[in-house]
């Protein structure tokens, strides 16, 4: 399987993270929106995937934190972006 992973595709303001292994797959589309003006096109979805982890993480929702669990999904945010 050549194309088992995270893929990147797509420009002119959007941007497709295509992700697939063995038994699961899907595409995570990132778009202009209210909170990703500051980031440039090439980096839209980074900052958008960065952002709703942070903003989810933040809301402490027991629901959220065992589904994440469960899927042995954690999210740390980093404070500084030079180290």
């Amino acid at each position: 399987m050549d194309d088992i992973g995270f893929t990147v595709k797509g420009s002119s303001g959007s941007r497709r993270v295509e992700l697939k292994c063995e038994h699961q797959g899907g595409v995570l589309y990132a778009v202009p929106s209210e909170a990703s003006w500051v980031c440039p096109e090439e980096t839209i979805h980074i900052h958008a995937i960065a952002g709703f982890f942070s903003q989810l993480v933040e809301l402490k929702n027991p629901i959220v934190t065992d589904l994440m669990q469960k899927w042995g999904l954690y999210f740390r945010e980093q404070s500084s972006f030079n180290e």
